[in-house]
C-alpha cells in the first residue's frame, strides 16, 4: 500500500488502518503514478479537509492524468503540533516550516508568533528540514517529532477545533457494493446555461438520493469553465443509480465516475 509520505504524516496514519506493508512516497502525484503502474496495489492520498477544503492537487490529478478509481475513504482528526528542537524555546523561532494544508490549518497561530512561513513537501519532510535548526520549526505529527528528534512545543495549534482529513484509497477498480457506499462523479456542462446544473443535480432529488459533497473547480480549459464534482450515497451498480447516471450522460458534456466504496461514519 502506497500512501503520501515520508514516515510521520498523517496520510500514514490513515493507511496505517488498513493493515499491510506501507510504502512512503514523496507526493501525490508519485502515490498515483505507482498504483497505475502496478508498483502497489493501491494509494492512500488526502483528498478534502473540513476546514481548508479540497486538496486541489488530488482532484486535479485524478480527473486529469489518472483513470483510477476511489475504493475506500478513510476519515482522520488532525491535531497539529509545533515541533522544535529540544534546545529551542518558542521566542528563538524565526520561520516555521509544513506542508502547505498544515500551516493553512494553523494560519492564526502562527501570526501571533510574528514568524515567516514556508512550504515543504509534507510535514514529516518539514519535521526532517529543521532538525538541528535553532530557529526553525515544523508542524507537524508526534511520530514527526519522535523520528527527527524534536519536542513538542505546542500542542492542538489548528485554528478550529473540528479539524478533520478525509482521505480517500485509489486503486484499479473500485469497492464492490456492500448496502451503505457512496459514490464520487465529476462533469462538466454542455455549455453554460441558465438551469442546466440546475437539471442535473435535481436528477437526486427526484429519486431522494442525498448527495454529500458538491464543488467546483477550474476546467483548466478557459476562464469560467468549471467542473463539478459531486459524492452521494449509493453504488454505482445500483439500479436506480445506474439509471441517474445514464439521464446525466445525456445531458451533460463529460461525466467520470471516480468510484464506488464503503461510506465511512455519518457521512
Amino acid at each position: 500500500m502506497g500512501f503520501f509520505g515520508p514516515s510521520g504524516t498523517f496520510t500514514e496514519k490513515a493507511a496505517s488502518r488498513l493493515g499491510g506493508e506501507l510504502v512512503g512516497f514523496e507526493s501525490i502525484l508519485e502515490v498515483l503514478e505507482a498504483v497505475e503502474k502496478g508498483e502497489v496495489y493501491a494509494g492512500v492520498v488526502p483528498i478534502e479537509n473540513s476546514i481548508e477544503g479540497p486538496v486541489c492537487v488530488t482532484l486535479d490529478l485524478l480527473v486529469h492524468e489518472y483513470d483510477l478509481k476511489i475504493r475506500n475513504e478513510i476519515m482522520i482528526p488532525i491535531s497539529q503540533n509545533l515541533l522544535l528542537n529540544p534546545e529551542a524555546k518558542i521566542e528563538d523561532i524565526k520561520v516555521i516550516y509544513s506542508h502547505i494544508q498544515a500551516l493553512s490549518q494553523c494560519r492564526k497561530f502562527t501570526e501571533d508568533m510574528g514568524v515567516a512561513v514556508h512550504t515543504a513537501p509534507s510535514t514529516s519532510a518539514a519535521a526532517k528540514l529543521v532538525a538541528g535548526e535553532k530557529n526553525a520549526g515544523a508542524i507537524g505529527t508526534n511520530k514527526a517529532a519522535e523520528l527527527y528528534g524534536l519536542k513538542i512545543a505546542a500542542r492542538n495549534i489548528q485554528d478550529y477545533a473540528n479539524n478533520v482529513t478525509r482521505f480517500v484509497v485509489v486503486a484499479l477498480e473500485d469497492a464492490p457494493r456492500i448496502g451503505k457506499d457512496k459514490t464520487s462523479i465529476v462533469f462538466s456542462m454542455l455549455e453554460d446555461k441558465p438551469g442546466d446544473l440546475y437539471d442535473v443535480l435535481g436528477e437526486f432529488a427526484r429519486r431522494n438520493i442525498n448527495l454529500t459533497k458538491i464543488e467546483s473547480r477550474p476546467s483548466k480549459e478557459k476562464l469560467g469553465s468549471y467542473i463539478f464534482f459531486v459524492d452521494f450515497e449509493g453504488h454505482r451498480s445500483d439500479p436506480e443509480i445506474e439509471n441517474i447516471l445514464n439521464i446525466i450522460r445525456s445531458n451533460v458534456g463529460y461525466i467520470k465516475i471516480l468510484g464506488s466504496y464503503p461510506a465511512e461514519g455519518d457521512d
